[in-house]
């Protein structure tokens, strides 16, 4: 799995006053929390950039004043009018203790329901999972082959060894529905098989009258 190397340095001063002056200066404050002690630090902005402006499930190592920190990215705060990253979170990754993380969802194969005309629908792009930090990884692969129109892939549907998945086993990650054009031709199938069946064979239309 990538890992995104991080330079940081303790932070000491702390309250509104500090915080704004750490941003000014291009630095951003954050915290790395679930390990023996809390560590506050502060860390350039661009080099978080990588881990926060991405879809992919990364790993940070954390370097701060001399001391490594082995976590993953929790949570980010933006400034509500400049946009710009206000705050971090991260969570240190201990051995031997769970951790909740979302993994995205990588979707594989071709449904039989596109092959057929459909149109494939992904509604979730992440699961939320508990593991060891050992079985982390990048993506959950889903295979979509079977999937037929109108079908459903649902969160129960997924099984991952050593993941305890989170989210609501019933809700759907994918379905194919059917297109506009599919459901004309269906529809224009259906009232030719009726007209057929209304009429039957060897039946002459009645003459015209003179």
């Amino acid at each position: 799995m990538k890992t995104i190397t991080i330079e940081g340095q303790l932070r000491t001063g702390t309250g509104k006053k500090a915080t704004r002056q750490l941003r000014s200066q291009g630095l951003v404050p954050g915290v790395i929390y679930g390990g023996e002690k809390e560590v506050n630090f502060q860390v350039p902005a661009m080099s978080i950039r990588p881990l926060v402006y991405t879809p992919d499930f990364q790993l940070a190592e954390i370097s701060v004043d001399g001391s490594k920190y082995r976590c993953i990215l929790k949570d980010v705060q933006f400034d509500k009018v400049s946009d710009k990253l206000n705050h971090v979170d991260f969570l240190q990754l201990i051995d031997n203790k769970k951790v909740i993380a979302d993994i995205p969802l990588k979707y594989t194969g071709t449904a039989a329901g596109v092959k057929a005309g459909g149109k494939l629908v992904t509604k979730m792009k992440a699961l939320k999972v508990k593991t060891y930090p050992q079985y982390l990884k990048e993506n959950i692969e889903v295979d979509l082959s079977n999937l037929e129109i109108n079908g459903n892939l649902r969160v129960e549907d997924v099984k991952e060894e050593n993941f305890e998945i989170l989210n609501s086993p019933r809700i759907p990650i994918a379905s194919v529905v059917m297109t506009r054009q599919l459901k004309q031709q269906e529809d224009a199938g259906a009232a030719a098989a009726a007209g057929s069946a209304a009429a039957p064979a060897g039946a002459k239309a009645p003459a015209a009258k003179k």
